[in-house]
């Protein structure tokens, strides 16, 4: 659910933020560790080598289960709580054998709730199970991209996979993009739309906040020197010149340009390139 605050200040003036039910509880201890952030730095020269980043606030980093790999044993969903390192929830399973286990949360589970991970186990969501036992049309999440490897297809906020066929040894999946490829049937997959849908519609109403997320100022290119970007200079606002359109601060070409190796070996499992 989105709320949007009252004007009792200009840092929330036009403040539109997530409201969700979340378990107020600290995370798992065990389940948690600092991660030293390098800022957008080189580790050797301490230069800023990707720009944008800096700053953030200090977080811990949660251990998610991406691979779920205690088959055939029931878990309890204890909590679903916030995770700074990610945009959509997360859930705390505790295992009928006692173990502790992050996953990213679906969209409709709840406290209580019971979820397992198996070959075919029944199509429930939060239950994780191989792609060969989905039926056609099932929205899946947190894809694997070989079998036994762990979840790294489809973990952003409110996306979701979805299975068009399985035939050949192969399943067709169609993802957010609107790319369609085949990946092994024996691959793993979450049943069900990850949590935290309305992420996208929030807007932060301040500066402060994308620094707190560690996000650092874009400088238009029109806005600088000549000798720092080529769209820079001129007197006064001034078009990009003779070229055939947007350029990045290196000269090269900014927007609808392939880079996608033209040989890469994974390249005969897509079906369909993405929606552009």
């Amino acid at each position: 659910m989105l709320k949007k605050y009252r004007p009792t200040s200009p840092g929330v003036r036009q403040r539109i933020k997530v409201k969700a039910a979340l378990s107020k509880k600290e995370p798992e201890k065990k389940l948690v560790f600092f991660q030293f952030k390098r800022q957008g730095r080189s580790k050797s020269s301490g230069r800023i080598t990707v720009r944008h980043k800096g700053g953030g606030h200090k977080k811990l980093y949660r251990i998610i289960d991406f691979k779920r790999d205690k088959f055939g044993i029931p878990a309890k969903v204890v909590s679903i709580e916030y995770d700074p390192n990610r945009n959509c929830f997360i859930s705390l399973l505790v295992y009928q054998d006692g173990a502790k286990r992050y996953i990213l949360s679906p969209e409709g589970i709840k406290i209580g709730d019971e979820v397992i991970s198996g070959e075919n186990v029944p199509l429930k969501v939060g239950n994780r199970l191989m792609l060969k036992n989905i039926p056609v049309g099932t929205l899946i999440h947190d894809v694997e991209l070989l079998p036994l490897s762990g979840g790294i297809l489809v973990r952003s906020a409110g996306s979701s996979a979805q299975v068009m066929a399985v035939e050949g040894g192969y399943a067709q999946i169609k993802m957010p993009s609107g790319e369609i490829r085949m990946l092994k049937e024996t691959c793993y997959a979450t049943v069900g739309q990850l949590s935290n849908a309305e992420y996208n519609a929030q807007i932060f109403s301040k500066a402060g906040r994308s620094r707190w997320l560690g996000i650092r100022p874009t400088v238009r290119g029109s806005a600088m020197n000549p000798v720092d970007h080529p769209h820079g200079g001129g007197e006064g606002r001034a078009p990009i010149g003779l070229r055939r359109g947007p350029k990045t601060p290196w000269g090269k070409q900014a927007r609808g340009v392939k880079t996608r190796r033209k040989k890469k070996w994974s390249s005969r499992f897509i079906l369909q390139r993405r929606n552009k």
